[in-house]
């Protein structure tokens, strides 16, 4: 494998198959079936390479595998150069995971430009597999910031009534502090002399600059994975979006933030990190419980979804910045099944939406009588939302807790609240939606999942179970790559500590010591 282009081919596979469907002439049945057949055969075959470089992992390894490197600018050190770690590596799945699905849930719900619609879907998965796939910094932001056009299109174009001020608010928002990121990129590329970001990596950068790099990353990162209070743009932009477009934002696009702090913030400015980590405890824990309390007020199941999104993402963050394996194991786990859940979440609520065109809690109720299939698989999703144990919600949160307990019991404390406030809307929505009395007759009218429906939900409702029971396999791959974060996040600290030490000089200790000896005789 190590000479076999494979992430290259995962990356660019769909752009290829975006331009073949552009390029297909016509508006036909038979036409946008075969976009359709394209879109589905290109996002599967680029899920079955991301397989193969799963089961092709050394989970044994700390370096990047699977590595492909092309000078580009070798006077200004910026290259073409893909990686993988054991960070990486799952996101790069959970990505070519999703698109096919989809796919699949866009295949009768989009009907106006459908070859322009599934064309944005498969740049989108381009962007998403080369944001994690970059080892160069430069090619790390084009990536990064180009997932920004497709998903402005897609909720622009295919959202609901108010689709344009909630793409413009969700293209501002995230741009205006990837500016920031771009100012910072540079200036480390001119002091380091390369992009490379592994390079970078092990550049010692001062203490001043080092905060003023972290904050500029940090307010493009915040807004990707939405902290508070830089978070307002993602319930518009989820209420206005197709069901696949929220998919797609919940499921991939919020963790980009938190692989970002893993990849720069970390390793990169390890003092700045230590500096500014009690403020990003204190957002994060202000993240969890208001977001959780504004999502028990929501009727809109879609916003009610966002908004505990936001809650998620904020025990991502504190097990981030715990610093300690634990934390970051639970951060990077809970991404992982916030990724499942929460892309599954906003399907079930699609399947209704479609039926009903509503998404009003209190038009539902009771259809655990007539959608049997759906009510079994909606407490599933809602059980592993909550983190209930044998969910993938647990392990994720769990570990986070666990992290931040060992740093300060306080923060872990008002922290678990979330947990029991999660457990309170997503409770309240299973009551409302499932078993709630019945409260009209077209509620009480809609069928059970169609054979699509249940061919995208049988996976996603394994994998809660199955990451849930046994997450040592996601576990074990990625502890190398979090040690050699920590390692060279410590030693980098230790030197920059040493370093500022006042430092006796060793002919004055000396003497000193010779005196003492010679009282010890007397």
């Amino acid at each position: 494998m190590s000479a076999f282009p494979i992430l290259s081919l995962m990356t660019f596979l769909p752009l290829i198959g975006a331009a073949l469907m552009l390029l297909m002439k016509g508006q036909g049945e038979s036409v946008l079936f075969r976009a359709k057949m394209v879109a589905l055969l290109v996002s599967g075959l680029t899920f079955i390479l991301s397989l193969v470089m799963l089961l092709n992992f050394d989970p044994a390894s700390a370096d990047y595998q699977f590595e492909e490197k092309r000078i580009w600018f070798e006077s200004i050190g910026i290259s073409y150069h893909m990686g993988v770690d054991g960070i990486s590596l799952f996101f790069i799945v959970l990505s070519a995971f999703l698109t096919p699905i989809c796919v699949l849930a866009s295949w009768n719900s989009v009907s106006v430009r459908v070859k322009e619609y599934l064309a944005a879907f498969l740049l989108l998965e381009t962007f998403m597999i080369g944001t994690f796939c970059a080892l160069d910094a430069i090619l790390f932001y084009l990536f990064f910031e180009g997932v920004l056009i497709p998903m402005f299109i897609i909720i622009g174009v295919w959202g609901g009534p108010r689709r344009v001020y909630s793409a413009f608010k969700f293209f501002l928002y995230t741009l205006l502090g990837s500016v920031l990121m771009l100012v910072a990129l540079l200036t480390m590329i001119v002091q380091a002399g390369t992009a490379d970001i592994p390079t970078l990596m092990g550049t010692e950068f001062s203490p001043e600059l080092q905060t003023w790099l972290w904050l500029a990353f940090f307010a493009s990162f915040a807004v990707k994975m939405p902290m508070w209070p830089v978070h307002t743009w993602l319930p518009d932009a989820h209420v206005e979006a197709p069901t696949a477009g929220s998919v797609i934002l919940a499921g991939v696009l919020l963790k980009m933030g938190g692989y970002g702090f893993l990849r720069f913030s970390l390793p990169m400015f390890p003092d700045a990190t230590e500096m500014f980590a009690p403020m990003v405890f204190g957002l994060s824990v202000i993240a969890i419980i208001y977001t959780s309390l504004i999502a028990l007020a929501q009727t809109d199941m879609k916003k009610m979804i966002a908004y505990s999104s936001v809650a998620h993402m904020g025990f991502v963050t504190l097990g981030i910045f715990t610093l300690n394996m634990q934390g970051i194991q639970g951060a990077v786990f809970q991404m992982i099944s916030h990724g499942v859940v929460s892309a599954a979440l906003f399907l079930a609520i699609g399947v209704v939406y479609d039926r009903l065109h509503t998404r009003d809690i209190g038009r539902y109720g009771n259809l655990s009588k007539n959608m049997p299939i759906y009510a079994t698989v909606f407490v599933i999703l809602m059980l592993g939302a909550v983190g209930l144990p044998g969910t993938s919600g647990f392990v994720g949160e769990f570990l986070a807790l666990l992290g931040v307990f060992k740093v300060d019991t306080t923060v872990a404390t008002l922290a678990a609240t979330g947990v029991v406030l999660g457990a309170t809307y997503m409770l309240h929505l299973t009551r409302k939606l499932v078993f709630g009395p019945k409260v009209n007759d077209d509620a009480a009218a809609m069928s059970d999942l169609t054979t699509v429906e249940k061919a995208y939900f049988l996976p996603l409702v394994i994998l809660v179970l199955w990451l849930g029971v046994a997450p040592g396999y996601v576990l074990e791959r990625t502890v190398p790559a979090i040690d050699s974060i920590l390692s060279r996040y410590e030693v980098q600290v230790e030197d920059t500590s040493s370093a500022a030490a006042p430092q006796v000089p060793a002919a004055v200790e000396e003497p000193a010591a010779q005196s003492h000896d010679s009282e010890g005789e007397e």
